[in-house]
Order: structure tokens, then sequence, then C-alpha cells
């Protein structure tokens, strides 16, 4: 005989609660899992990249144990020759002298402070002549 459908609908409140119990329960955990592997394996990718970091500045530290390195980069870095060599700097090989400077305005000098005033009285003065804009241009 099949239990009455009051009884059923009980069973089936209780089951849901349970359901509902083990959700809240259970999601918060496993979310945390999942953040925590992700954390793990972002962890795991920086150990990585550093052991790489540290092989390559191993290597470099080997180099600098070799003499021949050293004079080499104290040649190339340093411009350090030895006894009797002679060294040669080419300056600014890829521009032609006259494309290096450019043609400039000639600058016109502004006036200056007076020089017998104390030490304030020099900066407001200073102060003054730097808001004139045209200060010193066509002053003879």
């Amino acid at each position: 005989m099949p239990p009455p459908a009051s009884t059923a609908w009980v069973r089936g409140a209780i089951l849901l609660g349970i359901i509902v119990m083990l959700a809240v329960t259970l999601v918060p955990t496993l979310r945390s899992l999942v953040q925590q592997n992700g954390d793990t394996q972002a962890l795991r990718a920086t150990v990585e990249r550093q052991r790489v970091t540290a092989a390559q500045l191993e290597r470099q530290a080997a180099l600098w144990e070799d003499p021949a390195y050293i004079e080499v980069q104290a040649r190339e870095r340093l411009k350090f020759v030895r006894v009797g060599d002679r060294a040669y700097s080419v300056v600014d090989s890829a521009k032609p002298a006259a494309q290096a400077r450019p043609a400039q305005a000639p600058a016109a000098a502004a006036p200056i402070a007076n020089e017998s005033s104390p030490w304030y009285g020099q900066v407001w003065q200073s102060i003054q002549i730097a808001d004139q804009p045209a200060a010193g241009l066509g002053a003879k």
C-alpha cells in the first residue's frame, strides 16, 4: 500500500532540505578548492620562470670567472686598451654633420638681476625678469 500524499510531500521536502544543506556546505569548499588549484598552478609557473632566470644568472656568473671574458667586457664597455694599443671611437657615424646639429635661432640674453641687492631681492628681481616674455630681446 503506497503512503498517503501528505507523507510523500513531507519526505520530498526533507530530501530537498538535505540537498540544499549539502549544496550550501559543499559549494564554498569546492570553490576554494578550485581557486587554490589555480593559485598552485600560477605559483608553479612562477617557480619555473625563476628557475630559468636563476640558470641564466648562473651561466652569466660562470662567464665572469673567465679572465678572457672579463678582458673583452672591459675593452667593449669601458674602452680599456692594453699598453701600446690605440683606441678609436666613432661618434654619430650614422648622421652627417649637417643633420647632427639643427639650425637654432640665436639666443637672446635676458637682463641680469642687480648683484648689489640682498639675496632675496635678487630672487624677486629674477622672478620679475622671468615674467617678461620679451626680456632681453632688442636690448643692447
